[in-house]
């Protein structure tokens, strides 16, 4: 089947002087890169990331909502040769790990002090919000670093 407008009368298609006009998103080349973008300037690029590279990154956040810091930690070990995925997967997990610390200790101070309980429930309310921030920076291919009280630099 031919696209494109119908040939003059009198001529049919596959007849010599009769040609498939291009559409009009055929004709126009696809855009290399954005106007004004010059990834290679900025500092802590990767350059091109894949997909499959980006799943990986925000899995690395978002899986800490349902399995803690076992999510990074696969993530770290799993795609681990990629410098994107691990940088993710690392900061991921020291946020993981500096959760759980806070909880542990929290938890014990909070014996003896009962108001103590709220210095993890609000570090949880903070590792969320950052855990949000840098999945979405995952997911358009960018690496937002979080602050070191919340990401205890751990692994890099």
């Amino acid at each position: 089947m031919a696209y494109g407008p119908p040939p003059s009368p009198g001529q049919q298609p596959g007849q010599p002087g009769w040609q498939q006009q291009p559409s009009a998103w055929q004709q126009q080349p696809p855009p290399s890169q954005p106007q004004g973008r010059h990834t290679a300037q900025i500092p802590g690029h990767f350059g091109p990331v894949s997909h499959d590279e980006k799943s990986w990154a925000l899995m690395a956040y978002v899986g800490q909502f349902l399995v803690g810091a076992i999510a990074p930690a696969v993530a770290f070990l799993g795609k681990g040769r990629s410098p994107f995925v691990r940088r993710h997967a690392a900061q991921g997990l020291n946020m993981g790990l500096a959760a759980i610390a806070v909880w542990l200790i929290g938890g014990l101070l909070s014996l003896a002090v009962e108001v103590m309980i709220w210095v993890p429930l609000g570090f949880t309310a903070v590792v969320m919000f950052y855990l949000v921030y840098g999945a979405r920076a995952a997911n358009r291919g960018e690496f937002r670093r979080v602050p070191a009280p919340v990401a205890w630099p751990i692994f890099k």
